[in-house]
Formats: structure tokens, sequence, C-alpha cells
């Protein structure tokens, strides 16, 4: 995989600035990649040179080094870049980051020399500072040099030998060394169990406020939810209460209503009643002797005059009838008249003329008193019955709260709930609600 330089690219750019300006103090700069990624970060950086660069090298990493040092011929600043891999790094790790070789030397541009370090002899500053040397042009003379092309230099040294004399205070120096850096390592290591510690101990802080503050919520939450509710009853009762103040009102000024208008229309009635009665007495005492004859002669056709009926005395005023005294009256004066009828006809007298003529009249008058009558108790038993009302269509109940009917049907004891249907008693005398709109009052 390539490398990412954009992951840390702000601080990488900067650090890699400093080093490379002459007037920053800052003289190296050190890269590594976190962790086993591919992400390249600063590791560290400083003023002191290459000594304080080389001891800041890991032998467990793969690390960049980028220093400004002075050219010890011209005295002019240039700048190194190391690629140091560690002895313990893995040969996996060490094959992968070898691709990333060319892409660092791009970003770190500018360097005169790039070394290739492995171990702590390659980057000692004497031999960094030797390649600078002879990197550089300024050494060059010609003046100085001579041929040595035919001079014989006496016998030469050996020849394809890898001896390396051993020195003791290098070596001494490389286990000092990996001794700190593996100490680096695990205060490193402690550093970063202790941030993550931290971390989870702030966080289980932030999730214990969380559910704190969310048990508070819920509490208020419920708290004004049982409020509301509790609100929410007392209204409902409140309105239940004056609902039933009102239907009490309403029933009480109904009752009234009634009965007022049930003593009305026995007023009306008995007044009625009298009237009629005055009527037949005045127009009986009024009437010539004989209505009998009167009435045959209008059937044939005959007008009688005024000479051919005899005059007769006007009757005495009688008192007023009541209705069930005058009814009892008509029946016996009828009997009597039936009785004279079958008797053989005798030359009639004043007297009894005026009786029959009485008799005859209230005869006339005695079907309008029997219909005055049926309907005085018809009424009185609808009172009875409370408010009753004939149906003008039929229904069909739809459960055991409604009443069935057909047209015509009576409904007896009504009560007027609601606008659109009532409550009463059904013909099989059930009782139950019913739709206003079906029926019409009595």
């Amino acid at each position: 995989m390539a490398v990412n330089l954009s992951k840390n690219g702000p601080a990488l750019t900067a650090a890699y600035n400093e080093v490379v300006d002459e007037k920053s103090n800052t003289n190296w700069a050190l890269f590594t990649y976190e962790g086993n990624t591919d992400d390249i970060r600063l590791a560290a950086k400083g003023d002191g040179g290459l000594e304080e660069m080389i001891e800041d090298l890991s032998s467990g990493k793969v690390m960049y080094a980028f220093c400004r040092v002075q050219d010890p011929n011209s005295g002019l600043p240039k700048c190194v870049l190391v690629n140091w891999t560690g002895e313990g790094v893995k040969d996996s790790r060490k094959g992968v980051c070898a691709n990333h070789v060319s892409t660092m030397a791009k970003f770190l541009k500018g360097a005169h020399i790039t070394i290739n370090a492995r171990a702590d002899e390659d980057v000692e500053p004497e031999v960094i500072m030797d390649k600078v040397a002879k990197a550089s042009g300024a050494n060059y003379s010609f003046h100085k040099e001579t041929s040595n092309r035919f001079r014989d230099t006496g016998p030469q040294g050996p020849v394809g030998s890898v001896y390396q004399k051993t020195n003791a205070v290098s070596e001494i120096k490389k286990t000092n060394k990996d001794s700190f850096w593996a100490q680096a390592e695990k205060d490193e290591e402690k550093r970063r169990q202790e941030d993550q510690l931290r971390a989870n101990e702030q966080r289980q802080l932030l999730e214990n406020e969380r559910k704190d503050r969310e048990a508070k919520e819920a509490t208020l939450r419920e708290k004004r939810d049982k409020e509301r509710a509790q609100q929410i009853d007392q209204q409902k009762k409140y309105q239940q209460q004056l609902d039933t103040a009102s239907k009490e009102q309403e029933k009480k000024r109904y009752e009234e209503q009634e009965q007022t208008e049930a003593t009305q229309r026995k007023a009306m009635r008995r007044g009625e009643s009298v009237e009629k009665a005055n009527e037949a007495a005045s127009l009986i005492s009024q009437r010539a002797p004989n209505p009998r004859e009167m009435f045959k002669q209008r059937e044939r056709g005959i007008t009688p005059s005024d000479s051919d009926v005899p005059s007769a005395e006007p009757a005495s005023p009688q008192p007023e009838p009541e209705v069930g005294d005058g009814q009892s009256r008509y029946e016996e004066q009828e009997e009597e008249q039936q009785e004279e009828e079958e008797e053989p006809q005798e030359p009639l007298k004043a007297a009894p003329v005026a009786v029959n003529s009485f008799v005859q009249e209230e005869a006339f008058k005695e079907p309008a008193q029997e219909e005055n009558t049926v309907c005085e108790v018809t009424a009185e038993e609808t009172s009875e019955r409370g408010i009753c009302a004939k149906a003008l269509y039929d229904y069909q109940a739809a459960d055991d709260t409604e009443i069935s009917f057909d047209p015509d049907d009576i409904i007896t004891g009504i009560e007027m709930i609601d606008e659109g249907w009532w409550r009463g008693y059904g013909p099989d005398a059930h009782f139950g609600m019913f739709p206003a709109n079906y029926v019409e009052l009595m």
C-alpha cells in the first residue's frame, strides 16, 4: 500500500519547512509510522544537530530523518536524508516500507545526500559529515592534483575482506541505546494505557451524567403527564357535573311546563264543556213548544209559521250542569221519550211540550257531549303515560338498547335525551332508544 502523507500533512510540512529554513533554529526532524499503519507522523524535531537526532532513532522502527548540516569544505548548509530501518523490524514490514522510500524522497525534496542506515555505525556524525564532504565539489583543486597513474605506491591492502574492527565504545553505546529505546517504548506504552484509562473514565463519567439527566427528564415528564391527566380528569368531572345540573334543570323546567300545559288543557276543556252546556240550555229555553212536529215538517219540506205554533212562556234558566251529570240526565230523558212514543198519542199540552223539546234538543246535542267526554279521557290517559308519539315509519332495533315499531304504533313515556334520539316504551312494553325523526308527538 502507498504511504499516507495527508492525514498529518500540516504538521509534516511545517517541520520540513523549519528544517529547510536557514533562519530557523530547528535543524532536524524525524518522521515515522503510526503503529502498523502506513500513515506518516512527526516523531520528533530539534536544534541539536546530528548527535541529538541519532539518539532518537529506534531499533524497532522504520524512520525517516531529515537534517540540515554545514558543509565542512564550503560552509554552506546542506540537507541530509536518512532512511533508517532498525534491526528489530520484521522482514515483512521492511518489504512494505521499502516501497515508500521514493515517495518520502519526493516529499523531503532538496536533500543533497541520502543515507540508507540499519545500524548505529551507519549514522555516526563523522561518517555522515565525511559523506557530505565527499559529495561536495568545494575540495576539488586542479593544481594540487598529481598524476599517480604510473607511480608505484607500494603493496596494496587486502582486498575483499569483510573484517571490521570491534569498537568497545560503540558496542557499549549500542547496548545502552537499545536499553534506552526499550525503556522509551515501555514508557510510551504505559503513557498510552494511562491515556486510554483516562479516556475510558471520562467516557464513563459522561455516560453516567447522560443517564442521570435522562432519568431526571423522564421523572419530570412523568410528573407533567400525571398533572395533565389529573387536570383532564378534574375538567371531565366538572363538565359532567355541569351536564348533570343542566339536565336536571332542563328536566325540572320541562316537567313544570308539562304540568302547566296539562292544567291549562284541563281548564280549557272544562270551560268548553260548561260553555256548551249553557248554550244548550239557552237554546232549549228559546225553542218552540213542539220540536218534534217542527222536525217532521222540515222533513216534509213545510216551514211552520209563527201563527200555527202556540206561544209558550220561556222556561226558567237551568243551572249549569256538570259534564258527567248532564250525560246521565240526557240518557234518562231519552228513555222517557222512548216510553212516550210507545204510548198512544194524546193532545199535547204546554208543559209536556216544553219538557219534550228539552229532551229532544238535549238528545240532538248528546253526540257532541259524548265526543268531548271521550277526548277528555284520552288526554288524561296520555298525561298518565307521559309524553306520547305516533310512529310515522317502521324501525327495527339494532341491539337491546333500542326498540322496534311499525307505522301508527304509539310510543309512550318518552324521554328527550338528545335532539336526534329519544327513549320510550314501544308497543311490546320494551324500553329503549329510537330516532326522533321517525315519530310525531301527539
